[in-house]
């Protein structure tokens, strides 16, 4: 069993701050407080420095950061194992995912896989790309799905689901076409996703790729994310680009039609991310496993 005042260390560290780990291990601040000073007692070190009202890590601390992340992590390994010669795989399996794949892809498989294993206890981070990447070399999550090309050298991408982003409008709305050139194309209504999000950069990578400039879009407001974006398209105005995990249910109910976009495509990759070193094991490789089959990969 893993020492709890590890667990404790580990919340403080990763949040710098008591009050957060306290919210997060529902016990009280002077608790945590004890458990810290006893940690640094043993050790005879001290594990954060204290400037009013924040903390950081002392190198110290960041060296037991890292020892009681590999401690844990090989807790969970180990009480993984052992439940396997059980026949019930238990422990607990840390998530990241980017936005529209935490919305609209992986829920449904993460329930399978609950409903599968339910000793294994879930946790599903969400993010952009970015966060995800880093969370996952910070071992804040076990592992990840991104989209977007891989770009970190120290991360190893394993390939998931491709995606397609589909141009809709409410099928109430008559004055869009059911078709456009690329030309019809740079007239419409859009709503687009915000600056710095994954969607945005696919749809001017595919435009650039046509020789179009993101600047001659007809851009009526960027929102800040692919609910807010459906919101507005379903009161009866303007063209969205989204995932077509996002609209599926509401392209079956009529509520969305599709434009379609007979020069222009946009694709994108989803992918599997965990660390560059040996392949995934215990609960990651049985997760991996499990989805790739629910998928039919």
């Amino acid at each position: 069993m893993v020492d709890f005042r590890l667990k404790v260390f580990q919340s403080v560290a990763l949040n710098l701050s008591f009050t957060k780990a306290s919210d997060e291990l529902f016990i009280t601040q002077p608790a945590i407080s004890k458990h810290i000073k006893e940690l640094e007692a043993e050790y005879e070190v001290k594990l954060f420095n204290r400037i009013g009202n924040k903390i950081t890590l002392t190198s110290a601390g960041n060296l037991l950061l890292s020892y009681a992340d590999r401690i844990v992590s090989l807790h969970n390994e180990v009480k993984f194992e052992l439940s396997q010669l059980k026949g019930n795989a238990e422990g607990i399996l840390r998530i990241g995912a980017s936005s529209t794949i935490a919305q609209y892809v992986i829920p449904s498989a993460l329930a399978a896989f609950n409903k599968r294993f339910p000793e294994i206890r879930l946790s599903l981070m969400n993010g952009n790309t970015g966060s995800i990447e880093r969370c996952l070399l910070k071992n804040e999550i076990d592992i990840g799905i991104v989209e977007g090309k891989p770009t970190n050298t120290d991360i190893r991408y394993s390939t998931f689901l491709n995606d397609e982003l589909l141009v809709f409008t409410s099928a109430k709305n008559a004055a869009i076409p059911a078709s456009v050139t690329n030309s019809q194309l740079l007239d419409l209504p859009l709503i687009l996703r915000e600056r710095g999000s994954g969607t945005l950069e696919i749809i001017e990578k595919s435009l650039q790729h046509c020789q179009i400039s993101p600047k001659q879009l007809n851009v009526l407001l960027f929102l800040g994310s692919t609910e807010a974006i459906k919101s507005f398209i379903k009161t009866g105005n303007g063209v969205g680009i989204v995932s077509r995990f996002a609209i599926e249910q509401e392209l079956s109910a009529n509520i969305f039609r599709m434009i379609t976009t007979p020069e222009l495509k946009f694709h994108r990759q989803f992918y599997f991310v965990s660390p560059q070193g040996p392949d995934p094991f215990g609960l990651v490789k049985l997760f991996l496993h499990f989805v790739q089959q629910y998928y039919n990969l």
